[in-house]
């Protein structure tokens, strides 16, 4: 009978076992074990695994998932996410063979480790018959006499925790189809799910709100569409600090692209059109969860983007929020739009320190950088320092792109203050970052604003940062912690940024 529990345990390229007391712990003799490996060619590689039974705790038949670590690293930011991904190898070997109740070695690093195993156990079944049941997970230190943990390795386990399942539920936000993750089921949830935690508010606007805030550009994307919008706005009090970190993510909820009509291939997956959204809402999941001492607020504007006979046409011209016109030559560039009424608002209300946008804005930046890395558009060194350190403690790459006036001028109306689109070919992500530039507040016009150090322009601007998700949205890779489909990045990365800036 195959035994419904079951261990894993890291091991080097060297074929030496992270943990010096595994042996005794399995009750397998570590000779035996290290034969059977050799024999296998199994050479220790980051997500190598073998699976074996052994005898832990005197309970027979135990399954033990040995995984590849690879190299000692010396360098912390690869080892971390060495034995992430390894842990998440031997989490998934042991569900595939219907195990319910795993250990999991900390592998010297139990924030890694419960990132890795949580990830990996997460599955999509709110919209199946057939539901999913996660093995229940615990974690163990091999390197203790007793198998406990430390008061500081279980704060970094739940820590790790928290991490992942905040991004399993922006990615349980994302799959689910857009008939069941309207921009009113998406503001519920995110009251049902928010409510578990303190110091933590949450409001849901309707379209009469955005009216009395003159959200011109934001209502101008939902008129196509009968379900009415939202504007969920979530505020965090975690500190007596009197000005904010502020998130803003784009929420369409389904994005046909209005009377630009999208092709029909791989429209379906414009569910996911609201995933930044989905990031932002799940980081200030996590830093509540986390308690973290910094004040932080966000907003997503909700809505669809659908072609009908009460939706925006080309050539039709909105006012935003802050005063500005803007001449609609592509509907299907509609995110920027929704998104500039929301950095006026956010910088208007609540003048933060610090403004990041998240949005799967741009088919360009798929094609730039596909689904490795997001990209970043900021002025600010220290800003984007900040956001590339998290990136490299959680595994979730960033990469900086630049900003330059020449991209601004490209989208010169003649009948408005600014067009939607640039008027020049290639270079969209850019363009369009220099779009929502010009709802931020930020008043610095140098040609060259990645290399003129724009940190602070002025005192009354906050820094900011635009983060396009288009290709990092969804990955093909089906290893690790990764599973193919929808990702919820950057869940992880803006609750690291949070807890640094809490500091």
């Amino acid at each position: 009978m195959v035994s419904n529990k079951g261990i894993v345990v890291g091991i080097y390229d060297d074929l030496q076992f992270s943990s010096s007391n595994f042996a005794s712990y399995a009750s397998v003799a570590q000779e035996t074990v290290v034969s059977q490996l050799k024999a296998l060619s199994f050479k220790g590689k980051v997500g190598d695994s073998f699976v074996c039974f052994g005898s832990v705790t005197s309970e027979a038949s135990t399954q033990v998932a040995i995984v590849g670590l690879g190299k000692k690293e010396e360098d912390k930011f690869i080892h971390i996410e060495n034995i992430r991904t390894a842990t998440a190898v031997g989490v998934r070997a042991l569900i595939e063979r219907k195990v319910s109740e795993i250990e999991v070695d900390i592998s010297d690093n139990a924030y890694a480790a419960a990132e890795g195993a949580y990830l990996a156990a997460f599955k999509y079944d709110a919209t199946k018959s057939d539901k999913f049941t996660p093995p229940s997970i615990k974690p163990i230190s091999l390197n203790s006499p007793s198998s406990s943990l430390s008061e500081t390795e279980t704060a970094e386990w739940n820590r790790g925790k928290v991490y992942a399942d905040s991004q399993n539920w922006a990615k349980n936000l994302a799959t689910t189809p857009a008939n069941k993750m309207t921009p009113t089921i998406f503001g519920e949830e995110v009251s049902r799910e928010l409510s578990q935690f303190k110091n933590i508010q949450v409001n849901v606007h309707d379209r009469s709100w955005a009216e009395k805030n003159n959200m011109g550009l934001f209502l101008g994307v939902s008129n196509g569409s009968v379900e009415p919008p939202r504007f969920v706005e979530i505020i965090y009090k975690g500190c007596s600090q009197e000005k904010p970190v502020a998130f803003v993510g784009k929420g369409v909820t389904f994005d046909a692209g209005g009377i630009s009509l999208k092709p029909s291939k791989g429209m379906d997956l414009m569910k996911a059109d609201m995933g930044g959204g989905a990031a932002v809402v799940a980081a200030m999941r996590g830093i509540a969860a986390l308690k973290l001492p910094v004040y932080a607020v966000a907003c997503v504007p909700l809505t669809e983007n659908l072609p009908s006979g009460s939706a925006t046409k080309p050539g039709d011209i909105h006012r935003g929020m802050n005063g500005k016109t803007v001449e609609i030559l592509n509907t299907d560039a509609e995110g920027r739009l929704i998104l500039a009424d929301a950095l006026t608002y956010v910088v208007d209300t609540y003048k933060p320190t610090t403004v990041i946008d998240v949005a799967t804005l741009t088919g360009a930046m798929v094609v730039a950088l596909g689904e490795v890395y997001s990209g970043i558009f900021t002025a600010s060194d220290t800003l984007w320092d900040s956001l590339h350190s998290a990136s490299k403690e959680t595994g979730d790459s960033v990469w900086r792109m630049p900003l330059h006036s020449t991209y601004l001028k490209s989208m010169e109306s003649k009948c408005a203050d600014i067009a939607n689109i640039s008027n020049s070919f290639g270079a969209g992500s850019a363009a369009a970052a220099m779009f929502l530039r010009e709802f931020v507040g930020t008043t610095d016009k140098t040609d060259i604003v990645n290399e003129q150090n724009a940190d602070r322009p002025s005192e009354a601007e906050p820094r900011w940062a635009h983060m396009d998700i288009a290709g990092t949205m969804e990955t093909f890779s089906n290893s690790g912690y990764n599973s193919s489909g929808l990702t919820g990045r950057p869940t992880r990365t803006l609750i690291e940024f949070a807890k640094s800036a809490s500091k």
